[in-house]
Parts: structure tokens; C-alpha cells; sequence
């Protein structure tokens, strides 16, 4: 006879006999069930079994755990920070150097890996596979897990936005458990979630896509903030529909969605259109997020602007001024 498991509010309870599970769930049916067999955890109300049948809510915790349960809210517009709201117990984990402040029961605590389950539970060998998978990314080896250790009450801890944009939400759990997303976009998310890499396929794709072969992956049932610059764009493909997209607009799309390159127009098009030589074609079913301005065309204009002197690429004009290069002078450049 298989064996259920149930979750309140992030604590599991289990092994569980079918007899003990339903009874379980009559007296608290707000929570989520999971037995073998099962390729997701499904809300008890939605369990044939424990009640009635429906729709699976994500993918199976690694280990037996899910995502600790945090509460947020972000601030600002041009320049947003994200503050995460915790209970005692649950913990954040976010990129070295994103916080802005915290409240004193909060620890910080740096980890070697992404601080999920998986690895914890993988012991040494778990945690060199999370930091390997980091570090091909990009990323650190090492990633800061943030910890409401007091007794009572609630403690605050927020971080902030590398450059200017929009912070995303994302419950994973809303959009089957899985979310890739370019290099350098996350930013913090729920503890017990899993950061890894994406393999782009096709060669093509891999060499023109904008985001090269590797992009992350974030895995699990809990909440994620992903960076964008600029303003954001959230659009849901059906089932067939395409959307061109240029490459380094891209922020990050569900698996579902299959992305893959496109010439762009002839050869006038290519060379003096202004767009590159490709686009991305995205086809549904799935969600997209894209953005205005990617940091790699802001951080090349300002190259641009920069004068020769300082270690910029372009030409100086003054920006407007009738001094030009002697109010370059004057202003200390």
C-alpha cells in the first residue's frame, strides 16, 4: 500500500497510511498531499483520494521538503528593492552583495552551493554540484542564506536591484515548478529552491541566442525575484502562437516554450537595419517575460559616450554644450 505524505504550511508530516492521510485532510484540506506515484505535490482538495481530483501544483519537493513560505513587498520604481518578510525558521537565500538591510534576529550565513535541499541532502558531493552548476553560470560558489532566528514575530530583510529595472515575482509553484532565465537575472528566492543551469540545444540557438549555450534554471515550489532592466513585459503564448523577440530582451520564459533563432530580413536588413543579424522566435504554450533595456545595450552606450581617456570606445561631443572638450576641462573630465 503506498504511503502519503502531507504539508501544512511548509512542515511535512509522513510516512501516512491512506486511512490516517484522509483523515488528515478532513480536519486541515488547505494543504498538499503527495504519494508514490505522483509526478507533482497536488492540493489536498484536488486528490481523488483525499477528496477530489484536479490540477497538480508543482513538482515534488527534493528529499521530502519543500520551499520555506515568505511573505514580500517590493519598493520603488526605477531603482526597486524587494523586502522579504520572515517568520522564525524560514530563511531567504539571495546572491552575494544583494542586501540593502535586515533586522537584527536575522543571520546571515554564507553556504557553499544554492543552500536547497537537494544538495544539503546530497552531503558534500550535493553541494560541489550546486556550486559547479553556479559557477558555469556565472556565478559565485558560494550564495547567502539569510535566517529569522528569534524566538516571536517577524523580521524584515531586503535586497536591491543591481541596476535600473524591475524586479519579478515568480511563484514557481504557479507555473508547473521550473523557470529559465538569463545569466545574472536572479536575484533572491525562498529557501529550498534550486538554482542550476539550462543547456540551449541547438548549436544555433546556443551560438546567436543572445544568452550563449548556459542559462539558469530555478527549480521548486516557492517564491523567486528575478532582475530585468528597464520596464517588463509578461506575455502568455497559446498552444502554436510565435513571438520575434530580440535576443537580449529576453529575461527568462517557462520550459514549455520552445525558443529557438531567426535570420533576420535580407542582407540590407542585417547589415544596416540596426537589429543584428538574428531574433529570437518563441512558440507556445508558455509565459515570457521580457525587457526594455538589457544591461548589455545600456552598459554599451555609456562605453560609447565615455571619452577615449577614460576608457570608453566613443566620442566625446560635449552633450550639447558649445564648450565641447573645453567644458570637458572646466567640469573635471
Amino acid at each position: 500500500m503506498s504511503q502519503w505524505y502531507l504539508s501544512f504550511n511548509g512542515q511535512q508530516v509522513g510516512p501516512l497510511s491512506e486511512e490516517d492521510a484522509v483523515a488528515r485532510a478532513k480536519s486541515n484540506p488547505s494543504g498538499h498531499a503527495w504519494k508514490e506515484g505522483f509526478a507533482e505535490w497536488k492540493p489536498i482538495n484536488q486528490v481523488p483520494e483525499l477528496n477530489s481530483g484536479g490540477i497538480p501544483a508543482g513538482p515534488p519537493p527534493q528529499g521530502g521538503t519543500i520551499a520555506h513560505e515568505i511573505d514580500y513587498k517590493i519598493f520603488g520604481e526605477e531603482m526597486q528593492f524587494v523586502e522579504i518578510e520572515l517568520d522564525p525558521g524560514e530563511s531567504a537565500v539571495a546572491e552575494a552583495g544583494a542586501m540593502m538591510y535586515k533586522d537584527l534576529p536575522v543571520s546571515l550565513d554564507t553556504v557553499f552551493g544554492d543552500g536547497s535541499a537537494k544538495a544539503e541532502q546530497g552531503g558534500f558531493m550535493g553541494k560541489l554540484v550546486g556550486a559547479g552548476k553556479r559557477l558555469i553560470t556565472g556565478e559565485s560558489l558560494f550564495i547567502t542564506m539569510f535566517t529569522h532566528k528569534g524566538g516571536s514575530g517577524k523580521a524584515k530583510v531586503a535586497f536591491g536591484a543591481p541596476y535600473p529595472g524591475t524586479l519579478i515575482p515568480v511563484c514557481l509553484n504557479d507555473i508547473g515548478g521550473s523557470l529559465i532565465c538569463q545569466k545574472d537575472s536572479f536575484l533572491c528566492a525562498a529557501r529550498g529552491v534550486s538554482i542550476g543551469i539550462y543547456f540551449q540545444k541547438k548549436i544555433l540557438t546556443g551560438l546567436f541566442g543572445g544568452e550563449g549555450f548556459i542559462m539558469e534554471k530555478l527549480e521548486g515550489d516557492g517564491m523567486v525575484f528575478i532582475h530585468a532592466g528597464g520596464c517588463v513585459v509578461e506575455r502568455e503564448l497559446k498552444a502554436g502562437e510565435t513571438l520575434h523577440v530580440d535576443t537580449g530582451c529576453i529575461v527568462a520564459f517557462q520550459p514549455s516554450i520552445n525558443f529557438e533563432i531567426q535570420q533576420v530580413g535580407g542582407i540590407k536588413s542585417a547589415l544596416f537595419g540596426g537589429e543584428g543579424l538574428f531574433f529570437a522566435s518563441l512558440t507556445g504554450p508558455g509565459k515570457v517575460w521580457m525587457q526594455s533595456l538589457p544591461f548589455s545595450r545600456l552598459a554599451g552606450r555609456m562605453l560609447q559616450a565615455a571619452p577615449a581617456s577614460k576608457g570608453g570606445g566613443g566620442k566625446r561631443t560635449g552633450e550639447g554644450s558649445i564648450l565641447g572638450s573645453l567644458g570637458d576641462l572646466l567640469d573635471g573630465d
